[in-house]
């Protein structure tokens, strides 16, 4: 390590000595270096070595670039500075030839320090009386901008740029140590990938794209010399103002430079002189409030893959550091998004309730064996502005106050910090599953009053008898004796009540956490502790909140027989050099997430009960004579199954469905005031935009049966 702390300060003090650099003013600031040119190489060298002695380069910030599942469609970027790394066989040769003219011309001959270009400053520095020429080479301003990036610290930042004299003789010591360690070749990619052109654009790539729209190879003559001519100054000389000609300029100068080193031709450089500047702007969308216009229902996607991603403890310690690495990494991210499932999917929420409506009506669209979230959507614009909006439902915020329709950016679908909805009757999904892991056959029978008195004490938000809840049924003609099929058909209150004491409600409550329901409200929490959930008579007819990712993916479970799939919104993670994003065990970040939460023939079993909803029909037992959903399976026209789920005074209304290869849930509410009734004309609405949406998104695919359930889970 002594022999190269010698070569490279000694080369410096060398050129001090010789009076290169002594008294040298560059960029205008005096340097105060005679004394130390006076010391003699030894003496130069000592007073050399406290500055560092190798460049640490930090990767520079790349853009992330998210696409639909096709791996084509761009749905968003995320950056902090919009770069993408290009390699130099990857740019157009004119590029290069026209940042050395511009920049420095001598870049093939001096070894990191100009000793000529720092005495020709000098003199013309002098004779000006002030700054007319500066000294850094190529290799000295990819230092500074290394340092720069590289900073940890305001005052790192700062030392990498202000005008001092320490600061030039460390970039002349660096610079010296890059070029024996680095190409030439090397030197140029790392430096046009790392400056800036202007207009967010950071690195060659970007700027190819924002000021022409195209691939830096294919970059002609005069767009080559316009970009070089930026990094000198991309405000002075921007292209993009009214008034271009500083900007053409600077580009002539460029070309002239480029013609007196002999890499163009006089005919070549007279042609490209006399072109106009013609730009293609394209502003690079940054973050999901940028997804473009055509697609800006998939906004809501955005934000839930961008909730995700905060979560996934394998790209930082907390949220912020993964945000901040989503914003760095420059991954290259294939999203679960199916445009043409969510072009079905929007427009029959769209055709129910419209985006002016105070009601929101969405959907999720899941995908059984991997928990890929295929589509989101919702009857309304993502976007922040709310000016034009309605006014806010909830007379009790106040007048004046705007509602989140039809623009917002609230998570309405699931992710975030948006509890959900109550779910009402879906519910019953989890008691049923607990109820037949713990043996409890399909034909368990019990008589189920219009009223039933039950052993819990009085639960949140429900009819009581003294200190005792009793609950009652949403129709007289459910009384009588009911199994599962029967009651979860019809959807009978005082059927699974019974059912719950039979197996437990911490049973139920412990089967919906197994299948990914998360408790966000304080009082929810609370009630799914173990010294309460017992007691949670309630929670069987869905009082607690939910989202509509984990209702689809709940039902999602069921048609995938039992094998839950964390939600996904991903199909590919990548890394800039191509590999798959892995985490510290190496295994694959975008891999489904699976494993078997009930066993096979209890999910079978479930299901056969959740087809006597739909109309479709039991395959082992009777469904009692009526449903509560049979347009369900009159709409969709294949094997299906699901639940509907009200709450009191039809608050919300729900409907999960599912097939064998697609599952659903849609629901419809006012999310700035759960007491704004929806009202019994909208109690079928998301039956029917599940129904029409897993019949349109599986057109051309095979009618794929359920497989029944055993004997014994049905005696």
């Amino acid at each position: 390590m002594t022999s190269r702390r010698l070569t490279v300060a000694g080369r410096i003090a060398l050129l001090i000595r010789a009076g290169l650099i002594s008294g040298l003013v560059i960029s205008g600031i005096a340097y105060p270096l005679a004394a130390l040119a006076g010391m003699g190489v030894k003496a130069g060298t000592e007073a050399l070595e406290s500055l560092p002695e190798e460049l640490t380069e930090v990767p520079a910030a790349q853009t992330t670039y998210v696409y639909a599942n096709d791996g084509r469609t761009l749905l968003t970027m995320f950056y902090e500075e919009h770069r993408k790394q290009t390699k130099l066989k990857e740019m157009s040769p004119y590029l290069t030839k026209a940042i050395v003219a511009s920049e420095d011309t001598r870049f093939y001959e001096h070894n990191g320090v100009d000793a000529k270009g720092v005495a020709r400053a000098f003199i013309a520095n002098q004779k000006a009386g002030g700054v007319s020429q500066g000294a850094s080479t190529l290799t000295m301003q990819y230092v500074r901008m290394a340092l720069r990036d590289g900073a940890r610290t305001p005052k790192e930042a700062l030392e990498a740029t202000e005008q001092t004299a320490t600061r030039k003789l460390r970039e002349m010591r660096l610079a010296i140590e890059v070029e024996q360690r680095l190409s030439k070749e090397q030197i140029l990619e790392r430096y046009l990938n790392t400056a800036y052109y202007g207009h967010r654009a950071y690195g060659i790539y970007a700027a190819s794209q924002v000021f022409f729209s195209k691939s830096p190879k294919n970059l002609n003559l005069t767009e080559a010399a316009l970009l070089a001519g930026l990094v000198k100054a991309p405000s002075a000389y921007d292209p993009a103002t009214k008034d271009r000609r500083a900007a053409t300029q600077r580009r002539n100068y460029v070309i002239d430079q480029m013609l007196k080193i002999g890499t163009i031709t006089g005919e070549q450089a007279y042609m490209a002189k006399k072109a106009k500047i013609k730009l293609k702007l394209t502003t690079p969308p940054n973050d999901c409030i940028s997804v473009s216009r055509r697609h800006n229902d998939w906004g809501y996607f955005c934000d839930y893959l961008k909730s995700w991603w905060r979560e996934q403890p394998q790209f930082g310690t907390n949220p912020l550091e993964r945000e901040e690495r989503l914003r760095r990494g420059g991954y290259r991210i294939v999203t679960s998004i199916d445009p043409r499932i969510q072009k079905i999917a929007l427009a029959h929420v769209l055709d129910k309730e419209n985006r002016n409506s105070p009601f929101a009506h969405g959907q999720v669209v899941v995908e059984p064996h991997s928990g890929r979230v295929l589509s989101m959507a919702v009857n309304r614009r993502y976007s922040l502005d709310q000016k034009d909006n309605g006014r806010h439902t909830d007379w009790r915020v106040g007048k004046g106050v705007k509602g989140n329709y039809p623009n917002t950016v609230n998570p309405l679908l699931g992710g975030g910090d948006m509890a959900g909805y109550q779910a009402g009757s879906t519910f019953k999904v989890f008691t049923m599953l607990a109820a037949l892991e713990s043996g409890l056959p399909l034909s368990t029978t019990f008589y189920s009053p219009e009223r039933y008195v039950s052993r819990y004490v009085t639960s949140r938000g429900r009819a009581t008898c003294g200190s005792y809840w009793c609950p009652k049924n949403s129709s007289k003609s459910m009384t009588g004796n009911q199994t599962m099929w029967s009651g979860f058909g019809k959807s009978v209150n005082t059927y699974f009540v019974q059912l719950e004491q039979r197996v437990g409600a911490e049973k139920a409550v412990r089967m919906a956490e197994r299948l990914g329901l998360r408790w966000r409200t304080e009082v929810d929490r609370k009630l799914a502790t173990p010294a309460h959930a017992s007691g949670w008579g309630a929670f069987t007819l869905g009082v607690s909140d939910a989202t509509p990712v984990e209702m689809a993916n709940v039902f999602a479970t069921l048609a995938a027989e039992g094998q839950y799939c964390e939600p996904l919104p991903v199909l590919s993670i990548r890394n800039p050099d191509g590999t798959n994003a892995r985490d510290d065990r190496g295994t694959v970040i975008a891999a489904p997430r699976c494993h078997q939460a009930v066993r096979v023939n209890v999910a079978r079993a479930a299901t056969d009960a959740a087809r006597c909803v739909t109309g479709y029909g039991s395959a082992r037992g009777g469904c009692g004579g009526w449903e509560t959903s049979p347009m369900v399976y009159a709409t969709a026209g294949r094997p299906v199954a699901g639940k509907s789920g009200t709450t009191d005074d039809n608050r919300t209304a729900w409907f999960s469905g599912y097939t064998p290869q697609l599952a659903a849930s849609a629901f419809v509410a006012d999310p700035d005031n759960p007491e704004h009734l929806v009202g019994s004309g909208r109690s079928t609405m998301s039956k029917y935009t599940v129904a029409q949406t897993l019949r349109d998104a599986l057109r051309d695919e095979p009618r794929e049966k359920f497989k029944p359930p055993s004997d014994k889970m049905v005696y």
